[in-house]
Protein backbone atom coordinates (compact mmCIF):
# COMPACT_ATOMS: atom_id res chain seq x y z
CA UNK A 1 0.00 0.00 0.00
CA UNK A 2 1.31 3.37 -0.87
CA UNK A 3 1.47 6.14 1.80
CA UNK A 4 0.33 9.50 1.00
CA UNK A 5 2.85 12.28 2.44
CA UNK A 6 0.98 15.32 3.68
CA UNK A 7 -1.83 16.71 5.69
CA UNK A 8 -4.96 13.62 6.62
CA UNK A 9 -4.14 11.85 4.61
CA UNK A 10 -0.82 10.43 5.71
CA UNK A 11 -2.74 9.77 9.40
CA UNK A 12 -5.44 8.47 7.73
CA UNK A 13 -2.98 5.61 5.60
CA UNK A 14 -1.39 5.03 9.01
CA UNK A 15 -4.24 3.53 11.18
CA UNK A 16 -5.59 1.53 7.60
CA UNK A 17 -2.01 0.10 7.50
CA UNK A 18 -2.76 -0.60 11.39
CA UNK A 19 -6.29 -2.15 10.83
CA UNK A 20 -4.89 -4.37 7.96
CA UNK A 21 -1.75 -5.65 9.97
CA UNK A 22 -4.28 -6.21 12.88
CA UNK A 23 -6.65 -7.91 10.39
CA UNK A 24 -3.43 -10.25 9.77
CA UNK A 25 -2.84 -11.28 13.35
CA UNK A 26 0.25 -8.70 13.30
CA UNK A 27 1.13 -5.87 15.13
CA UNK A 28 4.61 -3.45 15.70
CA UNK A 29 5.02 -1.40 18.43
CA UNK A 30 8.27 0.73 17.80
CA UNK A 31 11.00 -0.11 15.38
CA UNK A 32 12.72 -3.14 17.47
CA UNK A 33 10.04 -5.63 18.32
CA UNK A 34 8.00 -7.95 16.44
CA UNK A 35 4.22 -8.69 17.94
CA UNK A 36 1.26 -10.41 16.88
CA UNK A 37 -2.44 -10.29 17.92
CA UNK A 38 -2.77 -13.44 20.20
CA UNK A 39 -5.73 -15.71 19.21
CA UNK A 40 -6.40 -16.02 22.75
CA UNK A 41 -5.40 -14.82 26.42
CA UNK A 42 -1.57 -15.54 26.64
CA UNK A 43 -3.33 -15.74 30.97
CA UNK A 44 -5.36 -18.43 29.49
CA UNK A 45 -2.90 -20.29 27.45
CA UNK A 46 -0.99 -20.68 29.93
CA UNK A 47 -2.73 -22.55 32.67
CA UNK A 48 -3.66 -24.66 30.28
CA UNK A 49 -0.23 -25.97 29.26
CA UNK A 50 0.62 -26.41 32.39
CA UNK A 51 -1.94 -28.84 32.77
CA UNK A 52 -0.80 -30.30 29.68
CA UNK A 53 1.71 -33.27 29.37
CA UNK A 54 4.53 -33.15 26.63
CA UNK A 55 4.86 -36.15 23.89
CA UNK A 56 6.69 -39.33 25.72
CA UNK A 57 10.27 -40.62 24.24
CA UNK A 58 12.59 -43.08 24.96
CA UNK A 59 15.81 -44.02 24.34
CA UNK A 60 17.20 -40.27 24.17
CA UNK A 61 20.59 -39.36 25.58
CA UNK A 62 20.02 -37.73 29.66
CA UNK A 63 19.83 -34.11 29.12
CA UNK A 64 22.84 -31.92 30.77
CA UNK A 65 21.94 -28.57 30.35
CA UNK A 66 24.35 -25.81 31.09
CA UNK A 67 24.06 -22.12 31.90
CA UNK A 68 25.13 -19.97 28.96
CA UNK A 69 26.30 -17.17 31.15
CA UNK A 70 29.19 -19.26 32.56
CA UNK A 71 31.07 -20.29 29.01
CA UNK A 72 32.08 -16.48 28.78
CA UNK A 73 31.89 -13.00 29.95
CA UNK A 74 31.63 -11.52 26.38
CA UNK A 75 28.71 -13.58 25.50
CA UNK A 76 25.86 -11.29 25.94
CA UNK A 77 21.92 -11.59 26.53
CA UNK A 78 18.50 -10.14 25.83
CA UNK A 79 16.36 -13.06 26.84
CA UNK A 80 12.98 -11.47 25.36
CA UNK A 81 10.53 -13.90 26.88
CA UNK A 82 11.19 -12.97 30.32
CA UNK A 83 9.88 -10.06 29.65
CA UNK A 84 7.11 -8.27 27.54
CA UNK A 85 9.65 -7.28 24.36
CA UNK A 86 8.44 -10.39 22.70
CA UNK A 87 6.11 -11.43 19.78
CA UNK A 88 3.30 -12.31 22.67
CA UNK A 89 4.13 -9.18 24.38
CA UNK A 90 4.26 -10.59 27.84
CA UNK A 91 6.74 -12.66 30.04
CA UNK A 92 6.89 -16.24 29.78
CA UNK A 93 9.96 -16.59 31.84
CA UNK A 94 10.51 -15.76 35.39
CA UNK A 95 14.39 -15.97 34.89
CA UNK A 96 16.40 -14.35 32.39
CA UNK A 97 18.76 -16.85 31.58
CA UNK A 98 19.68 -19.96 28.64
CA UNK A 99 20.57 -23.31 28.54
CA UNK A 100 22.04 -26.07 26.18
CA UNK A 101 22.87 -29.22 26.89
CA UNK A 102 26.54 -29.35 27.22
CA UNK A 103 27.87 -30.29 23.43
CA UNK A 104 25.85 -27.60 21.89
CA UNK A 105 27.23 -25.33 24.90
CA UNK A 106 30.68 -26.40 23.69
CA UNK A 107 30.34 -25.67 20.17
CA UNK A 108 28.54 -22.41 20.82
CA UNK A 109 31.73 -21.14 22.83
CA UNK A 110 33.89 -22.59 19.98
CA UNK A 111 32.23 -20.30 17.58
CA UNK A 112 31.74 -17.24 19.50
CA UNK A 113 35.79 -17.26 19.49
CA UNK A 114 35.45 -17.42 15.76
CA UNK A 115 33.08 -13.91 15.74
CA UNK A 116 35.74 -12.41 18.41
CA UNK A 117 38.30 -12.92 15.99
CA UNK A 118 36.49 -10.70 13.66
CA UNK A 119 35.41 -7.65 15.89
CA UNK A 120 31.96 -9.61 17.32
CA UNK A 121 30.18 -11.55 19.68
CA UNK A 122 26.98 -13.28 20.16
CA UNK A 123 24.05 -12.13 21.55
CA UNK A 124 21.32 -15.06 22.85
CA UNK A 125 18.06 -13.96 22.57
CA UNK A 126 17.02 -17.85 23.75
CA UNK A 127 17.64 -21.55 24.12
CA UNK A 128 16.54 -24.12 26.13
CA UNK A 129 12.38 -23.85 26.03
CA UNK A 130 10.15 -25.83 28.38
CA UNK A 131 7.42 -27.88 26.11
CA UNK A 132 4.48 -25.62 27.83
CA UNK A 133 5.96 -22.32 26.83
CA UNK A 134 5.95 -24.00 23.26
CA UNK A 135 2.16 -25.08 23.66
CA UNK A 136 1.45 -21.25 24.52
CA UNK A 137 3.19 -20.33 21.30
CA UNK A 138 1.34 -22.48 19.15
CA UNK A 139 -2.08 -22.01 20.20
CA UNK A 140 -1.53 -17.86 20.46
CA UNK A 141 -0.63 -17.62 17.17
CA UNK A 142 -2.79 -17.17 13.88
CA UNK A 143 -3.15 -19.92 11.47
CA UNK A 144 -1.41 -18.44 8.33
CA UNK A 145 2.13 -17.92 10.42
CA UNK A 146 2.27 -21.10 12.93
CA UNK A 147 3.35 -23.32 10.26
CA UNK A 148 6.32 -21.46 9.10
CA UNK A 149 6.94 -20.22 12.05
CA UNK A 150 6.19 -21.64 15.52
CA UNK A 151 7.36 -25.89 16.41
CA UNK A 152 4.22 -28.25 16.75
CA UNK A 153 3.74 -29.27 20.36
CA UNK A 154 2.58 -32.50 19.28
CA UNK A 155 5.91 -33.30 18.29
CA UNK A 156 8.06 -31.27 20.31
CA UNK A 157 10.90 -28.26 19.46
CA UNK A 158 15.02 -28.55 19.47
CA UNK A 159 14.67 -25.91 22.01
CA UNK A 160 12.39 -28.38 24.39
CA UNK A 161 15.02 -30.69 23.58
CA UNK A 162 18.06 -27.95 24.96
CA UNK A 163 19.21 -28.04 20.85
CA UNK A 164 18.51 -25.07 19.42
CA UNK A 165 19.68 -20.88 20.90
CA UNK A 166 17.86 -17.87 19.22
CA UNK A 167 20.86 -15.26 18.58
CA UNK A 168 22.19 -12.35 16.76
CA UNK A 169 25.48 -10.30 17.10
CA UNK A 170 26.96 -7.29 18.08
CA UNK A 171 30.09 -5.46 17.81
CA UNK A 172 32.33 -5.66 19.96
CA UNK A 173 34.15 -2.44 20.06
CA UNK A 174 30.98 -0.25 20.27
CA UNK A 175 28.59 -2.61 22.37
CA UNK A 176 26.33 -2.30 19.52
CA UNK A 177 23.68 -4.97 18.51
CA UNK A 178 23.95 -5.28 14.78
CA UNK A 179 21.38 -4.86 12.07
CA UNK A 180 20.05 -8.09 9.68
CA UNK A 181 17.40 -7.89 7.34
CA UNK A 182 14.53 -8.45 9.87
CA UNK A 183 13.79 -8.48 13.54
CA UNK A 184 14.20 -11.13 15.63
CA UNK A 185 10.84 -13.05 15.94
CA UNK A 186 9.77 -11.69 12.83
CA UNK A 187 7.18 -13.82 10.88
CA UNK A 188 7.57 -12.71 7.25
CA UNK A 189 9.72 -13.84 4.18
CA UNK A 190 12.52 -11.28 5.88
CA UNK A 191 13.37 -14.20 8.17
CA UNK A 192 13.96 -16.25 5.79
CA UNK A 193 18.21 -16.82 5.62
CA UNK A 194 18.30 -16.56 2.22
CA UNK A 195 15.40 -13.17 2.14
CA UNK A 196 17.69 -10.99 -0.63
CA UNK A 197 16.34 -7.63 0.86
CA UNK A 198 17.53 -5.32 3.01
CA UNK A 199 20.99 -3.62 2.84
CA UNK A 200 24.24 -5.21 1.81
CA UNK A 201 25.41 -5.16 5.54
CA UNK A 202 22.37 -6.77 7.04
CA UNK A 203 22.84 -9.59 4.48
CA UNK A 204 27.01 -9.76 5.18
CA UNK A 205 25.86 -10.01 8.84
CA UNK A 206 23.28 -12.48 8.71
CA UNK A 207 25.89 -14.67 6.53
CA UNK A 208 29.08 -13.80 8.82
CA UNK A 209 26.50 -15.03 11.71
CA UNK A 210 25.69 -18.43 10.09
CA UNK A 211 28.87 -19.34 8.50
CA UNK A 212 30.65 -19.21 12.52
CA UNK A 213 27.68 -21.42 13.60
CA UNK A 214 27.42 -24.27 10.85
CA UNK A 215 31.51 -24.44 11.51
CA UNK A 216 30.64 -25.34 14.85
CA UNK A 217 27.96 -27.81 13.87
CA UNK A 218 24.82 -25.63 14.20
CA UNK A 219 22.16 -25.81 10.63
CA UNK A 220 20.24 -22.24 10.46
CA UNK A 221 16.74 -22.89 10.15
CA UNK A 222 14.99 -22.66 7.02
CA UNK A 223 12.02 -19.75 8.17
CA UNK A 224 14.18 -18.06 11.01
CA UNK A 225 17.77 -16.47 10.40
CA UNK A 226 18.27 -16.33 14.14
CA UNK A 227 17.72 -19.76 15.21
CA UNK A 228 20.33 -22.35 15.25
CA UNK A 229 19.71 -26.01 16.15
CA UNK A 230 22.76 -28.32 17.04
CA UNK A 231 23.84 -31.03 15.17
CA UNK A 232 22.53 -33.76 18.01
CA UNK A 233 18.95 -32.95 19.21
CA UNK A 234 17.39 -35.64 17.85
CA UNK A 235 19.21 -37.70 20.55
CA UNK A 236 18.16 -35.53 23.69
CA UNK A 237 14.35 -35.97 24.80
CA UNK A 238 11.70 -33.33 25.24
CA UNK A 239 12.68 -31.58 28.72
CA UNK A 240 9.81 -29.38 30.06
CA UNK A 241 11.29 -28.36 33.32
CA UNK A 242 11.33 -24.41 34.41
CA UNK A 243 14.36 -23.17 34.89
CA UNK A 244 14.07 -23.05 38.78
CA UNK A 245 14.32 -27.06 38.39
CA UNK A 246 17.43 -27.06 36.58
CA UNK A 247 20.28 -27.71 38.13
CA UNK A 248 22.79 -25.06 39.47
CA UNK A 249 19.08 -22.41 39.59
CA UNK A 250 18.46 -20.76 42.51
Amino acid sequence: MRLLSGGGGFARDVLILAALLGALGCTTRGPEFFRITPLRPVAELKAEALRAQPPTETGKRAPDLVDLATLDPAIKFDIRYAGSDNFLSTPLYTQARAFLQRPAAESLLRAQRRLVQQGYGLLIHDAYRPWWVSKVFWEATPLHLREKFVANPAEGSRHNRGCAVDLTLYELKTGKTVQMPGLYDEMSERSYPGYSGGSDDERRQRDRLRSAMEAEGFAVYETEWWHFDFKDWREYPIVNLDFEALPGSN
